[in-house]
């Protein structure tokens, strides 16, 4: 709880969902005149998933709530994947500042009050081009900034936006009066030359500079100690930098296909020629001091202290990267106080105008 009353949190791990709601709602101290609400939930629960959002509302009474399934939720002390829980975040915003959109309730419609400038989404990774929305979502905020992350479960996804979606893309935009500070962390560490796609198709990637893909990519692993390929996938993914921006500003896909006798390489995004391109190196020593880089970035660049927070983190990062899951939350406290915080392990991480992978994305309230 903040020391102001403005935002509260509450989790609670338990295979029941009507259990861990309970636990929930017996910690969580609402403030006065709370109006909106982040839910994230184990896909243990999504069957009862509506039920879930009928009783958050009846509960605490605060209409509003958006939210998505992950097969891991981020409380705020604790994390875990893979086992049943629940992470809410309550807050008490100004009158009219956000507007709650989805499919059904578009972001830009006439009289809702709201002008957009920043905005938290969620999405449905089976949907198509969704880095076209992401863009395209960034574009109807006037900041340019959008922030979250993609359902993940091990069977169906879907999205908390005042209902219970599927498909698409959803979340809240709010307006210039709420005031926020956000940052992304990277799970890899780029490391020999940058090259230029010089032949590709798709997301088949011939040459670059001028040479076999895949030699640069077997030349990339041996550095790092690896000689088979199949291990390599793991381990050294490829980095697409973002043009015109930050050097360290790059999402990271994986490689998903090799061609020995054509020397050619696929990863999971297409791409096109005179692309930059990166090969990175997935280490938890990387994950560790970059994650550490991030809150000292966002620590010193504070206006005013905290009042809550939204993390979200892949679903390779957690214990598959840090000592457990729960070490990216204890970071974080340590760094920046002991905020109410809510999140999930995402299929993906929403910054700015792009979805990545493998990353971590704070979004804070100030």
């Amino acid at each position: 709880m903040s020391a102001d009353r403005r935002f509260a949190d509450a989790s609670a791990f338990h295979p029941a969902w009507e259990r861990a709601l309970g636990e929930c709602i017996d910690r969580l101290r609402a403030p006065e005149g709370a109006n909106l609400g982040f839910v994230y939930f184990s896909d243990r629960y999504t069957d009862d998933a509506g039920s879930l959002l009928a009783t958050l509302r009846e509960e605490t009474g605060i209409a509003h709530w958006v939210g998505s399934v992950g097969v891991g939720v981020i409380g705020g002390s604790e994390a875990r994947i893979g086992q049943p829980g629940l992470s809410l975040l309550i807050g008490r915003f100004p009158a009219d500042s956000f507007h709650v959109f989805s499919g059904r309730t578009p972001l830009r419609t006439p009289g809702n009050g709201v002008e957009p400038y920043f905005a938290v989404v969620h999405g449905d990774p089976h949907t198509a081009d969704m880095s076209d929305l992401v863009a395209d979502m960034s574009t109807k905020v006037s900041s340019g900034f959008v922030t979250g992350g993609l359902s993940s479960a091990r069977g169906a996804t879907c999205q908390v936006a005042d209902d219970i979606l599927s498909g698409g893309i959803s979340g809240v935009a709010f307006d210039e009066s709420v005031a926020i500070a956000t940052r992304l962390t990277q799970g890899c560490a780029p490391f020999g030359e940058r090259y230029e796609i010089s032949e590709a198709e798709g997301n088949i990637i011939g040459r670059l500079d001028g040479r076999s893909a895949l030699e640069c990519y077997r030349e990339s692993a041996a550095r790092c100690g690896i000689d088979d390929l199949h291990h390599a996938a793991a381990v050294v993914l490829v980095g697409l930098p973002a043009r015109g921006r930050d050097q360290d500003d790059y999402i990271v896909r994986s490689v998903v296909g090799i061609d020995p006798r054509n020397g050619l390489l696929a990863i999971n995004e297409p791409v096109e020629p005179g692309q930059p391109l990166v090969f990175v190196h997935r280490t938890a020593q990387a994950a560790d001091i970059d994650m550490r880089r991030m809150l000292d970035d966002l620590a010193t660049g504070l206006t005013r202290p905290p009042r809550a927070g939204l993390y979200f983190s892949c679903t390779g990062r957690g214990g598959h990267m840090f000592d457990d899951d729960s070490t990216e939350i204890a970071m974080i406290r340590e760094r920046l106080g002991d905020i109410p915080l809510a999140g999930f392990f995402a299929g993906g991480e929403i910054s700015h105008d792009r979805l990545y992978g493998y990353t971590g994305v704070l979004t804070l309230f100030l």
